[in-house]
């Protein structure tokens, strides 16, 4: 059991108390200070029950810094991308550290990580992934008892903005398909399957199935640092998608082609994947000019009007897919495959509003039911002598 002892100070009157106790290892130990005896036995019977439960801290367990723990934290890390391994690696490096780096484990609180989080000027994507790596280190300090819960567990962080999709008609993306320099089928591609760029970085010849119009997904190149990586797709969903068949056919010479199965369908001189569009990139000097084109002009030809194509990047073809796939009646389950996401839900998030609303045919369907069900009942009223009403 714990111990309570006076002493004084060096000034010799004044009086303070001394808490002697044994640590659940069974070594002693003790904690002074306590201006009053009443504090200093609540501490006592804080001890004991937290021994006793299992929730016991030692003090000297909170003095390791964040630094300390977060290097080991991410030393332990085991990463399926590095393309992921290097933007954790970066939020460490950028942002944690430096604010939380030198700060003791036990001195944080829930107020400093929400005036911490709220002062971060970044999108709300990076902030969550920000303070996703807080909560991550602080949880290890949890686990090794160095504190008794997660200070940033709970806290609130900015709500994703959604993002207003751009989607082409089909008119709109034979008109860009035209108007590209070169890899007008990578333009087919993108907008009438629905994969991302990377994957199609990726793609080989051995995963293109021109006679079944089928594309493997297996692969994605990603972009870490300066250098191109090949990986596992998004959320690793491995899938084969469908693919029109203006697009295998555009898609054939390209092929034929290539000599290796294993090799790149595209590829830089440098023999790396093709990198994603930039602002001096050939797709998206072709979207400049469609704008351009696009724009209405006046009996003296001058501007008369906002231009009718849309200003869009090469990710966006991917939404523009998905419209299409809608338009053309597609189901939830089948766009969701194609598009690799990981649920309906996913998909139903991000396109449910471009499904048409179907609520008067549905009601008009079961109004046409009813009508049936009434008709055959009738039918049969009156077949059965036993069921004949008396005095008819």
């Amino acid at each position: 059991m714990a111990t309570i002892e006076p002493y004084t100070l060096s000034d010799g009157k004044t009086l303070r108390y001394r808490v002697r106790y044994r640590k659940p290892d069974g070594k002693q130990t003790d904690k002074r200070g306590f201006k009053r005896k009443r504090d200093a036995e609540l501490f006592c019977a804080t001890v004991e029950v937290d021994k006793a439960t299992g929730n016991y801290i030692a003090p000297s367990m909170g003095r390791m810094t964040v630094g300390e723990l977060g290097a080991k934290w991410l030393e332990g890390q085991v990463f399926d991308k590095e393309s992921w391994e290097t933007r954790v690696e970066s939020i460490w490096r950028v942002h944690v550290e430096p604010f939380w780096g030198r700060r003791p484990l036990m001195s944080i609180d829930g107020t400093e990580v929400r005036d911490w989080i709220a002062g971060i000027d970044r999108s709300p994507s990076t902030v969550g992934d920000i303070h996703s790596v807080l909560v991550s280190i602080l949880e290890d300090a949890v686990i090794q008892k160095r504190i008794p819960a997660n200070p940033a567990r709970g806290v609130k962080i900015p709500k994703r903005i959604p993002v207003d999709h751009v989607y082409l008609t089909h008119e709109q993306v034979a008109t860009l398909t035209a108007e590209v320099s070169r890899y007008s089928e990578i333009v087919m591609l993108l907008a009438y399957s629905g994969i991302r760029w990377g994957e199609m970085a990726a793609l080989r010849p051995r995963d293109v199935n021109l006679r079944r119009r089928r594309i493997h997904i297996v692969r994605s190149a990603s972009k870490v640092n300066s250098r191109t990586v090949i990986g596992t797709p998004k959320t690793w969903e491995l899938r084969s998608v469908a693919i029109p068949s203006e697009v295998a056919d555009l898609l054939a010479p390209v092929v034929a082609t290539q000599r290796d199965p294993n090799g790149l369908l595209w590829s830089r001189p440098d023999g790396n994947p093709v990198r994603p569009p930039t602002t001096t990139h050939w797709f998206s000097k072709a979207v400049d000019r469609c704008i351009a084109a696009s724009v209405p002009l006046d009996d003296d030809g001058k501007p008369d009007g906002p231009a009718s194509f849309p200003r869009l990047t090469a990710h966006q073809l991917r939404h523009t897919a998905a419209s299409l796939m809608i338009a053309s009646g597609a189901h939830v389950k089948t766009i969701q495959r194609q598009l690799g996401h990981k649920s309906a839900t996913m998909t139903l998030d991000n396109y449910g509003h471009l499904f048409e609303d179907d609520l008067d045919g549905v009601a008009d369907r079961m109004s046409v039911g009813i009508t049936l069900a009434a008709a055959k009942c009738g039918q049969n009223v009156g077949t059965r002598p036993d069921l004949r009403v008396v005095g008819t």
